[in-house]
């Protein structure tokens, strides 16, 4: 950072490393066997998708990539891409609920594609879904901006369930690079894939 930058309160935002994605197993294993919250086998990624060519011909490249399930056509579970009322798109990718490396390789390909094509800026972030015998639902929440991971737990009637993420918190902050500032932890509600 510079002498300007600092005279001018400007910060350098923090480089996320999508590399921490491959956390994410470990750290399922880490959830379940402490809150019992199992993969749902369902993860997303939220950008605002530009107009034009260019982001067309990666999306169009990434959405063949995740449909293809060891060079086979059409073998895995369909991809979805919905558009939020917000209008970011989500790009929703489905496996099996233990193939949790899977989902994460594939959450990171799609990431990985939109920021080597000079999309990053658009990326908003990355979540991946969890659930109890129970039925409630749980989400890890990667910040892209922010290189940061943090729970989110709707409950019914927009409400969440504010000590489970907490309790989150506090068992996977060694596993992950949690978002300390709580102001941050968004909700994310109706996000596809939750």
């Amino acid at each position: 950072m510079g002498f300007l930058d600092t005279l001018f309160g400007r910060t350098k935002p923090i480089q996320p490393k999508l590399d921490d994605l491959f956390g994410l197993p470990s750290a399922a294993v880490q959830l379940e066997a402490s809150t019992g919250f199992k993969p749902t086998g369902s993860g997303s990624v939220s950008f605002r998708a530009p107009e034009g060519k260019p982001f067309a011909d990666i999306q169009k490249e990434v959405l063949e990539l995740l449909d293809m399930d060891n060079g086979k056509p059409g073998g895995g579970l369909p991809v979805e891409v919905t558009k939020d009322t917000y209008g970011y798109t989500w790009l929703v990718s489905n496996h099996m609920s233990d193939e949790m490396d899977a989902l994460v390789t594939d959450l990171h390909a799609v990431n990985s594609a939109l920021v080597d094509g000079g999309f990053g800026p658009q990326l908003l972030c990355t979540l991946v879904s969890f659930s109890d015998e129970r039925h409630r639902r749980l989400s890890l929440v990667y910040l892209y901006k922010r290189g940061t991971f943090y729970p989110f737990a709707p409950l019914a009637g927009n409400n969440r369930d504010n000590a489970l993420e907490l309790q989150v918190k506090g068992i996977l902050g060694e596993d992950l690079r949690i978002e300390q500032d709580l102001t941050r932890w968004f909700p994310v509600w109706g996000a596809p894939g939750l």
